[in-house]
């Protein structure tokens, strides 16, 4: 099948579909400049390993080095845009061919191209909140003392030590997981987009799904469960889609 064909068969699938969605992953934000985990060379996981760096432990051990391996790779993330294919997914929704955005990112890039409808199921960077109160902050307050010289960034009530609003690892699912899987109920189409399908729980959510498509530069354990399969640039896909739909 060729790349037009492709094309063209997603599109027929969205078309005919009552009740889609999208599940994105780190590959989506690569265009926008933010390097996914695994790729090879480019991958941040390569450079290092997560279950060292960002862990609920690591955290709890010694929150100022947290700070020191992670806040910096995050805080690259705000002057990050939202690119093709974040836009084509919040036009998409807009005119009635999506249900919504299911992401495993962190970034708030679905937010910045305008879906409204925006599962984040492991957390996102916009605020923080105080370990031991429980107190919310925007994280630019976190970021502003960290810039000054507090490391770890503390709540002005209780002192206690702020941590950002994302899911780590040896945390639970957040909130939206359990909204999103609910949501899926009756899921007739889900577009997989940049996404390694390596992630668990996040990467069982295709479970639901009536028929899935993968849209991944990279092959992933679901490509053979799914009707369509294409290895290319969720930008350039998604581009040529819109222009198929009489959206471009």
């Amino acid at each position: 099948m060729s790349s037009l064909d492709k094309i063209n068969a997603l599109a027929d699938l969205l078309r005919g579909s009552k009740r889609a969605f999208a599940l994105t992953g780190a590959g989506i934000s690569t265009e926008s400049g933010i390097p996914d985990f695994r790729s090879p060379g480019t991958g941040l996981w390569e450079k290092i390993n997560p279950m060292e760096v960002a862990t609920v432990s690591a955290f709890r051990r010694d929150p100022a080095a947290f700070y020191r391996n992670n806040l910096g790779r995050w805080m690259n993330f705000g002057g990050a845009r939202p690119n093709a294919a974040h836009k084509a997914l919040a036009l998409l929704e807009e005119k009635g061919y999506l249900v919504g955005v299911i992401t495993q990112n962190v970034d708030s890039l679905h937010h910045k191209a305008g879906s409204r409808k925006v599962w984040e199921v492991h957390g996102h960077l916009r605020t923080c909140h105080c370990v031991a109160c429980q107190k919310s902050y925007p994280m630019e307050f976190l970021v502003e003392q960290y810039e000054r010289g507090a490391n770890p960034p503390q709540c002005t009530g209780c002192k206690g030590i702020l941590r950002p609003d994302v899911v780590l690892f040896e945390d639970p699912m957040s909130e939206d997981f359990f909204h999103a899987t609910q949501a899926l109920t009756g899921c007739d189409l889900l577009m997989v987009i940049g996404s390694s399908l390596q992630v668990y729980p996040a990467a069982s959510l295709p479970e639901r799904a009536g028929q899935l498509v993968i849209i991944n530069r990279d092959p992933t354990p679901w490509d053979t469960r799914a009707s369509l399969v294409i290895n290319d640039s969720a930008g350039k896909v998604f581009t040529d889609l819109l222009a198929v739909l009489g959206l471009a």
